[in-house]
């Protein structure tokens, strides 16, 4: 009779003992892309290139693959250009964590002003847990919308 009590008690208390790990890292990645977001429309280059592995494979619907120099080069000089802002809105639709892989379907909005040009870019992030405990991009896939 301990045995079924000690047993149901375990379960119990299990939820709070070790909460799933999925939702924690869920919670990570959003995280990560909202903290993006806000360096990148700070100019925050650096912060901005660190959401992407150094294996980077990135491809956006007219621009062909990208590795992970070629897109913080692009970040880089869109930045450092003063003569236009950029800016991103994020919509995040899913989220799907297994193990060291996330899956993460989302849209940007992003703009450029003075230019008023404003673009919607669905795509979809495969981020992995790398060595150091970060989630990082290391595919994506995006494309424009037609309008």
């Amino acid at each position: 009779m301990h045995r079924i009590a000690a047993l149901l008690l375990l379960l119990l208390l299990l939820p709070w003992i070790a909460p799933p790990a999925f939702a924690d890292d869920a919670d990570d990645i959003r995280a990560r892309l909202e903290q993006w977001t806000d360096d990148f429309n700070n100019r925050r280059i650096e912060a901005a290139c660190d959401l992407f592995s150094r294996e980077l494979i990135s491809d956006f619907r007219g621009q062909g693959e990208a590795n992970y120099e070629t897109r913080c080069g692009l970040i880089t000089a869109a930045l450092s250009d003063r003569s236009k802002t950029y800016r991103y809105a994020l919509d995040i639709r899913e989220i799907i964590v297994e193990g060291d892989i996330a899956i993460v379907r989302l849209v940007w909005t992003f703009f450029i002003a003075p230019l008023n040009i404003t673009t919607v870019e669905p795509g979809m992030d495969i981020f992995r847990r790398e060595t150091d405990g970060q989630w990082r991009i290391i595919r994506y896939m995006a494309y424009e919308e037609e309008r």
